[in-house]
């Protein structure tokens, strides 16, 4: 089987927070992405906006499309809690440790990064897994405030001190907001300041690609308001600033090749659990029956799927150049990446996962790359 071929000459999503605090002066980073020197840095990033998908869309969003810069390559797998993580701690999948939608925790069980209970029946697991535990980098906030730097994160209201924030944004002041408006307004009042850095989140634009499609017709009326957003953040630049929009994953709708894991017995033979996502899979083999679930999933996946034992994925740089030891274990046995328009859903049991009609999470061009950018106010 032919493995996909890495792009790396393209700058990855993980050098964006770190580039941006060089901009700002703070020890121990370095600018690969061209920010300059600075007084003021803020990172915007839209859930689900695709190199691709704004390319294909420039008439819908006319001030993104100018101030485009290049694309980044967000790394595998191509969704949102590793695109997160990578923003706030400034590295790859491999070291951060949220290697999917879902993955196994060893001692812990199957752990769904977003919602942070175990996947996918649901059980809270608030109360037994920290987000320390998950993610035990120091993140680039928590280095940016100790260096003296003003550094805000301005995201929903509803993701106020969740797990996940903890996880992957803490270390700066939280800033919860309601809708567009009160985000910009947040945004520009954390960038009054000189010495200031902040972080912003925006997701309706995924919720659409995931229930209408990207490039559907409410998906790209969403790419509207998103412009009009970037256009207000812009407007509100104080001089010295330079604001960087970025995404963590594009997507692609799922054709009619999706095989459904709940439905083929054969792909439950000697595994102990499923995790990942409907484009990217962790399969967790029972002892001693990797190289079989290895040699049943392909057969049955076909040229559907690249299907990879782990160690292949990690040494084919997968998961990044580093992946830490207590890493490892966390990704699958076996890891599936969805060719195509092709998936594996569980419609068993993850009926609503396996309804959607945008995905994401895979190794096309279409989910690595995204938009690097990027206004300046001089």
């Amino acid at each position: 089987m032919d493995l996909p071929v890495l792009d790396a000459e393209t700058p990855l999503l993980a050098e964006v927070t770190p580039s941006a605090l060089a901009a700002l002066g703070v020890p121990g980073f370095v600018d690969t992405l061209g920010f300059d020197s600075r007084t003021r840095v803020g990172v915007l990033l839209v859930d689900g906006l695709g190199w691709e998908l704004l390319s294909a869309h420039a008439a819908d969003a006319p001030v993104l499309t100018e101030l485009a810069r290049r694309p980044l390559r967000v790394g595998y797998p191509a969704t949102t809690a590793a695109g997160l993580a990578a923003i706030g701690t400034g590295v790859t999948s491999g070291e951060h440790g949220l290697v999917g939608y879902s993955f196994e925790l060893p001692g812990v069980g199957v752990l769904n990064a977003l919602r942070w209970r175990r996947h996918p029946d649901g059980e809270d697991l608030h109360d037994h897994v920290s987000p320390a535990q998950v993610q035990r980098l120091p993140t680039v906030f928590a280095r940016a405030a100790a260096a003296g730097v003003n550094a805000t994160v301005v995201s929903s209201v509803r993701f106020t001190d969740t797990p996940l924030t903890r996880a992957v944004l803490s270390g700066g002041a939280y800033v919860g907001v309601h809708a567009l408006g009160d985000l910009v307004a947040a945004v520009s009042e954390a960038l009054s300041a000189p010495g200031s850095f902040c972080y912003a989140y925006h997701g309706d634009l995924d919720f659409m690609g995931h229930l209408h499609g990207p490039g559907s017709l409410p998906w790209r009326m969403q790419l509207r308001q998103v412009d009009r957003l970037v256009e207000s953040l812009v407007e509100n630049l104080p001089a010295g600033t330079a604001l960087a929009v970025v995404a963590d994953h594009g997507m692609v709708v799922l054709d009619e090749d999706v095989v459904d894991v709940d439905a083929e017995p054969a792909l439950t033979d000697g595994v102990r659990a499923v995790a990942g996502e409907v484009r990217a899979r962790h399969v967790y083999a029972e002892r001693g029956a990797v190289d079989d679930v290895l040699a049943t999933w392909r057969e049955v996946l076909g040229d559907r799927a690249w299907v990879l034992h782990r160690d292949d994925a990690v040494e084919a740089g997968w998961f990044g150049p580093v992946v830490a030891p207590h890493v490892a274990p966390r990704i699958g046995d076996v890891v599936v990446a969805a060719r195509g328009g092709a998936g594996v859903v569980r419609r068993t049991h993850e009926p609503r996962e396996s309804a959607l009609v945008g995905q994401h999470g895979s190794l096309s061009s279409a989910e690595q790359l995204v938009p690097f950018v990027l206004a300046e106010a001089d």
